[in-house]
């Protein structure tokens, strides 16, 4: 069975300009695939875009999207799809989670998490839809995350319920879709090593180690390669499903059981 040749693919990755979103960005284009990835900053998108061409050999681009407003999703879509010429692939990645006690919690922390993580993943499928119905391909991966969905964090949430709600999501929106042949699936990731969880401090990266069963933070390419198989051709009798990518972190039911493995 020959696999697929992503040569033929074009792809656009939300939140492409750091961690996991750079991390999938370049390996769609190291395998061959035309790349869009988009930032908030539409100058670090651009740079970021240049960067992965230059060590990837591939067509990358860099265009600038603020999730929060519903006409520059649109006016993005529409962008994307005329540099690349056509979309077959979304990977609606973008995602913010800064930390507030649930007790300090004003309304206007919950719309910026929400309006982004999950809002912003709507509107950006439903932006790519014309163009994926024009290409008569569709792969739709989110990045959701095991907090919210398997798991809680004190001081998160605001985001464990937008990455929950991304799935309720995820199976309409693959139900509606299915009748096109388009794909609707999600990557769930644990802890991994990205600039931002970086900056939570060694103690926070050595409890967090310490949680997993495999023994180590998960690796932006962890993430990407599942990204890779859930947008491929071999995936394509899969659609509203979820790809948990933890190292094993969500399967101990306590301390104890984790510790046991040991022995």
């Amino acid at each position: 069975m020959m696999g697929t040749d992503w040569r033929k693919r074009a792809v656009v990755v939300t939140g492409g300009t750091r961690g996991i979103g750079r991390g999938v960005a370049e390996l769609f284009a190291l395998r061959g695939a035309a790349v869009v990835v988009t930032g908030r900053d539409e100058a670090v998108a651009r740079k970021v875009a240049d960067e992965l061409a230059d060590t990837t050999g591939g067509r990358v681009v860099g265009l600038g999207v603020d999730l929060r407003d519903p006409e520059a999703i649109e006016k993005m879509a529409a962008e994307a799809e005329r540099r690349l010429g056509h979309v077959d692939v979304l990977c609606a990645n973008a995602g913010i989670f800064p930390e507030k006690p649930l007790r300090h919690m004003k309304a206007e922390d919950v719309d910026e998490v929400l309006a982004v993580n999950l809002r912003g993943s709507i509107l950006t499928v439903k932006a790519f839809l014309p163009a994926m119905e024009r290409a008569g391909h569709g792969r739709i991966v989110l990045t959701s995350s095991i907090t919210g969905p398997a798991t809680g964090y004190a001081g998160w949430t605001h985001y464990g319920a937008s990455k929950a709600g991304q799935l309720g999501f995820l199976r309409g929106a693959a139900l509606e879709l299915a009748p096109s042949g388009f794909t609707v699936n999600a990557v769930l990731p644990g802890n991994v090593r990205t600039e931002s969880l970086t900056g939570l401090g060694e103690e926070y990266l050595r409890r967090m180690t310490a949680s997993i069963p495999l023994g180590r933070l998960g690796e932006t390419a962890d993430i990407a390669h599942a990204a890779l198989f859930l947008a491929s051709d071999e995936a394509a009798f899969i659609t509203g499903q979820t790809l948990t990518v933890d190292g094993g972190q969500t399967l101990p039911e306590s301390l104890d059981a984790f510790t046991a493995r040991a022995n």
